[in-house]
């Protein structure tokens, strides 16, 4: 069993007992973030600050011209981190110290650069554009996310790289101080995930689905809480999403040579966010599947069993779990001995950062529980 856990490069800099703290734990290595969304995160364990605002997403390597020359995405800089490479600064101290880095980058959410390029973010079918999602149906945004990941790994010691956003994002994961909670039930939401901006569009046509009528056709099943798109338009849509998603996959992996490949992603076919629904050629590209087992309960469990069904023999399974609220410790151990039984194979921890002094003994109870 290979145990990881979560950390942002705020984490490491300026925290002389962080490494230490890795070393007690008995993880198999870190997975840090080299490039990463809007966040304000505490930070519980620094003796320098409490918190961290990373006001936009950022690269924490250097933005080097000479990658981006011609390019309108072009990642933001981590202004508010001393030194123009956190990111390698971190795996440099982590490596040097025995402690293995897995480079954790989040690919399609950027605020940022959504909000400045409207035409290859993701549209809803009542065409408003949702900023933090970069749709992975434009070529230029699978260009951006190669390029994204080729400068992320750029001359550093990293054990493999683990993909976020590796695909499409949709109506939730998205902004500040959100008031959307609610208001839209799980099935609205993915009717109001469909992305049906330009790219997509030629793509359902290229499918001999007419746009038009699928987009007034799914405005109508949102607010209609019953109707739903034909089961035949409703495969062309979630197609085109995958296939688009793939595209993107492949481009990102083979920026990546030689490096362990991990993805985040849910089984459910139509999921949007940090991890994208798994198609037809669930795992192709990736050593290990990661999926997102937050919730202690049976549907954790029955998550990670659908996504082993779906995923070839050869791809490994691992469970994302977190010790913050409202996890309660006592529901740590069990939940991972659960999850080992149902098959898998990695545990992915969240969050080493996050996790402060008064939960920090639920990082030790997963590694511990992970390997009885």
């Amino acid at each position: 069993m290979r145990v990881l856990v979560h950390a942002y490069p705020w984490d490491v800099i300026g925290d002389p007992l962080f490494i230490g703290r890795m070393h007690a734990l008995g993880c198999d290595g870190v997975n840090l973030a080299a490039s990463y969304h809007t966040v304000r995160a505490a930070t519980p364990w620094h003796p320098e600050h409490a918190y961290l605002d990373a006001r936009h997403a950022a690269l924490y390597r250097p933005v080097r011209p000479q990658a981006w020359t011609g390019r309108r995405l072009v990642p933001g800089e981590a202004g508010w981190m001393a030194g123009p490479d956190p990111f390698g600064d971190a795996t440099r101290a982590l490596a040097e110290a025995g402690v293995p880095v897995t480079a954790w980058i989040v690919l399609t959410h950027d605020s940022r650069l959504g909000a400045a390029n409207p035409d290859v973010s993701v549209v809803n079918c009542f065409g408003e554009h949702y900023p933090w999602a970069l749709c992975p149906s434009h070529p230029e945004v699978g260009e951006y996310a190669a390029t994204l990941a080729r400068e992320a790994v750029r001359d550093l010691p990293l054990d493999g790289v683990l993909l976020e956003a590796c695909g499409q994002l949709g109506a939730v994961h998205g902004g500040h101080h959100d008031k959307t909670d609610g208001a839209y039930d799980a099935r609205a939401r993915r009717l109001l995930s469909v992305c049906c901006c330009a790219a997509c569009r030629a793509g359902w046509a290229a499918r001999d689905v007419d746009p038009e009528p699928v987009v007034r056709d799914l405005r109508a099943a949102v607010r209609s809480h019953r109707h739903e798109p034909a089961a035949e338009t409703a495969a062309a849509l979630l197609a085109v999403r995958h296939r688009a998603a793939l595209e993107l996959r492949r481009r990102v992996v083979a920026a990546l040579p030689g490096l362990r490949v991990g993805l985040n992603a849910d089984p459910d076919p139509w999921a949007t966010g940090a991890d994208p629904g798994l198609g037809p050629d669930a795992g192709e590209g990736a050593d290990t599947v990661v999926v997102k087992c937050w919730s202690t309960g049976p549907d954790s469990v029955e998550r990670l069993r659908r996504a082993r069904r779906l995923l070839p023999g050869r791809t490994a399974l691992g469970a994302y779990l977190t010790v913050l609220p409202p996890v309660r410790p006592e529901e740590v151990a069990p939940h991972v001995r659960r999850l080992v039984e149902a098959g898998a194979e990695e545990l992915h921890l969240y969050h080493a950062g996050l996790a402060g002094p008064a939960r920090h003994a639920m990082l030790a109870e997963a590694v511990q529980a992970a390997g009885q």
